[in-house]
């Protein structure tokens, strides 16, 4: 299947999927905890960008990499001076600048690694957060001058993501409130 099928698909489809070297990738619907973390997110960027130029996207908005033929759905996804998009359908975006992805056992692998890869083509983005499912921890790496990626971990109850695209700040009591995960527990543990 081409990248012209997948999309014309996926539009009559109610269903989400990837789309990536020639393969469509079902997207395994969020648990709860996925859920409560990426509306936690978005909700908190929502209210910190309101009056501004950034536009904070949900789960739904479709986002395709020209450079690589990704088409992925991230978990939430920021724009700045206004949205770009695939085509007049408006429905595939291509020019994010923060990107968010919940962690979970089934996609971190792919989040942390190919999933990075792949965005890293988008010129428009800047920042890029991977939110533990298992504690209170956010991988943020910013883009620096030059093209590479400076990683800055964040984690514990005084934690707190420092936006630099968006120019804002958000704790990580607000990003895992009321998701039963407490600051104190060591990623890898058992539950």
């Amino acid at each position: 299947m081409d990248s012209k099928e997948y999309l014309q698909r996926e539009r009559r489809n109610p269903g989400r999927s990837e789309y990536r070297d020639g393969q469509v990738h079902q997207v395994i619907s969020g648990s709860y905890l996925h859920t409560v973390l990426a509306t936690n997110i978005s909700g908190e960027m929502r209210q910190r960008l309101k009056n501004t130029e950034c536009r904070v996207l949900n789960c739904d908005m479709r986002l395709h990499v020209r450079e690589t033929g990704l088409f992925a759905y991230p978990d939430v996804q920021v724009t700045a001076h206004g949205p770009e998009f695939l085509d007049d359908r408006n429905d595939t975006l291509t020019n994010p600048r923060v990107i968010v992805e919940v962690l979970s056992d089934n996609s971190a692998a792919w989040d942390q690694g190919g999933k990075f890869w792949h965005y890293r083509h988008l010129e428009s983005l800047m920042e890029y957060l991977l939110v533990s499912h298992r504690t209170w921890l956010v991988d943020h790496y910013v883009r620096q001058s030059g093209g590479s990626w400076m990683l800055r971990s964040v984690e514990g109850k005084e934690g707190s993501i420092h936006l630099v695209t968006a120019k804002c700040q958000i704790s990580l009591f607000d990003i895992y409130s009321n998701s039963g995960i407490g600051p104190d527990r060591v990623p890898g543990t058992s539950e």
